[in-house]
């Protein structure tokens, strides 16, 4: 099931990297641990980030008193979270496949570790948005993940690899939920639950510490600093401009927003033919000339602009009283939390799910599936969202498609690149996931910030049903695009043979 240019075939290359990927083939490369210790770790690690991505939920609509903010500013904690993620992704990335992955991702940990704990100190908004900047280097731990798994199983292997370590993160957003809503809901001080993220990933780092292996193969080269600089640079002064562009003070037609659009695609576009012009690229945008990569980097863009678009909005809803607003739930932040599970609970089983799936309808009409189901789910709670039972039925749906699609989306990228690239190829798929959301954070908060009456925190229940009804759209267009992939009708070559 390759396509030209894939690398899954175990027959070293020509050159100087045939000895390395002979290593590989044969299991000299890597260091010999028990295949369930390096699966505790990735699921541990992936656990962690799931906590930090998923703990605020429940804490979002106590936030807006707390720290005297609307929910269109609280929108800017998963922007700001989303853009550093967009920054950290490819330089991390690409240092996990020149200097080792285990060395790279205990950095990324103390990093985001450094980063929950100035969330868990934190009592303004400032700061809470710093420690959220810090905390977006998870987004490193995926592609990381990935360079050790790949080191280390075959093709099929690594797609049931893949397949855990999603149900591992989602697991981790649960248990993430769940913990901050039982100590909101029980602790005097609320905001103790601050500190779930630092508790999270301590404990990843402490454990996996002496545990996770190291491939003993590195390629070597250098690191792309210009161009992880200028794609940094282009990619965060465009989200910033889509993020706050309608918002009080950057109105799209204002200087601001104006300067760092069109500062953003002149950086980007120096960074393509920097790109174009580097031996060792931080990033291969060569890559891009192929139909399928093409295909699933916009199906990516599309799943995660809806999943991660409404993070903040869906919590807010389920909290916000009838009586308060004339719309929402009313739940209490602990009813909050479990409200939010079966839609994480079915992400779980359709990540679970994917690789059979795709096996018996095929990776294309896989990614088509979960574009549609995520479809059907925003509609419905689009038309039915004032009873919780439907409500949740419906995200559950959602949450299903996003499965197949987390998984689908993070495989495909990953057996398209070389072994050497490993890191980078999911790398770039966590960067468009990344992007995706920011481009929904920003088009959620600016509705949000059209419709919230001056002097009021919550919006007008029109903001809601306005988000779920683009993501509808946006998610029939992803499936209207993942048409266009060409499917492969050879099976995968392994990746490596252990003898």
């Amino acid at each position: 099931m390759t396509e030209p240019g894939t690398t899954l075939d175990p027959t070293p290359p020509a050159g100087s990297r045939a000895a390395a990927a002979t290593a590989r083939a044969t299991g000299r490369g890597t260091v010999p641990t028990s295949p369930a210790i390096v699966l505790l770790c990735l699921v541990l690690v992936e656990l962690s980030s799931g906590v930090t991505q998923g703990f605020l939920g429940p804490l979002l609509k106590g936030l807006t008193s707390t720290l005297h903010v609307t929910v269109a500013d609280l929108n800017w904690i998963s922007v700001a979270n989303l853009l550093a993620s967009v920054a950290f992704t490819p330089v991390l990335s690409r240092l996990g496949d020149l200097h080792g992955h285990r060395r790279i991702l205990r950095w990324n940990l103390a990093l985001v570790l450094a980063g929950s704990v100035l969330v868990g100190v934190s009592r303004s908004f400032g700061l809470l948005l710093v420690g959220s900047v810090l905390q977006g280097a998870f987004a490193g731990f995926f592609p990381l993940l990935v360079g050790i798994l790949r080191n280390r199983g075959t093709a099929e292997q690594n797609r049931r690899g893949i397949s855990v370590m999603v149900a591992a993160l989602v697991a981790g957003l649960a248990l993430g939920t769940v913990a901050s809503g039982l100590i909101a809901q029980f602790v005097a001080r609320p905001t103790a639950a601050l500190w779930v993220p630092a508790a999270a990933v301590s404990l990843a780092l402490v454990v996996t510490w002496p545990l996770l292996p190291e491939s003993a193969d590195r390629p070597g080269g250098r690191t792309d600093w210009l161009g992880a600089l200028l794609l940094c640079t282009g990619l965060v002064a465009l989200m910033l401009a889509l993020g706050q562009g309608g918002s009080p003070g950057w109105e799209w037609a204002s200087p601001k927003t104006l300067g760092c659009l069109a500062g953003g695609l002149l950086v980007t576009a120096l960074w393509v033919r920097v790109e174009l012009r580097t031996a060792e690229p931080v990033m291969d945008v060569r890559l891009f000339r192929r139909r399928n990569v093409v295909v699933v980097s916009v199906v990516t863009v599309t799943f995660s602009s809806c999943m991660l678009g409404l993070l903040v909005a869906n919590p807010v809803f389920l909290g916000t009283s009838p009586a308060e607003a004339g719309y929402g739930l009313g739940l209490a932040p602990l009813a909050t939390a479990f409200a939010l599970l079966p839609n994480m609970l079915a992400l779980v089983v359709g990540a679970l799910l994917a690789p059979a799936l795709a096996r018996r309808i095929s990776d294309r009409r896989t990614l088509v599936t979960g574009s549609l189901l995520m479809a059907a789910g925003n509609l419905a709670t689009f038309a039915w969202h004032t009873s919780l039972v439907p409500y949740l039925v419906f995200t559950a749906v959602v949450g299903l498609g996003s499965g197949l699609l987390q998984h689908s989306t993070r495989t495909l990228a990953v057996e398209a690149v070389p072994h050497d690239q490993t890191s980078v190829g999911s790398g770039i798929n966590e960067l468009l996931i990344n992007v995706g959301g920011s481009l929904g954070a920003a088009v959620v908060l600016s509705v949000f910030a059209a419709e919230t009456t001056a002097g009021h925190q919550l919006p007008a229940e029109s903001a809601y049903t306005h988000a779920w009804l683009l993501c509808t759209v946006v998610s029939l267009a992803g499936a209207l695009l993942a048409l266009f992939y060409r499917q492969r009708h050879d099976a995968p070559a392994p990746t490596a043979t252990a003898r």
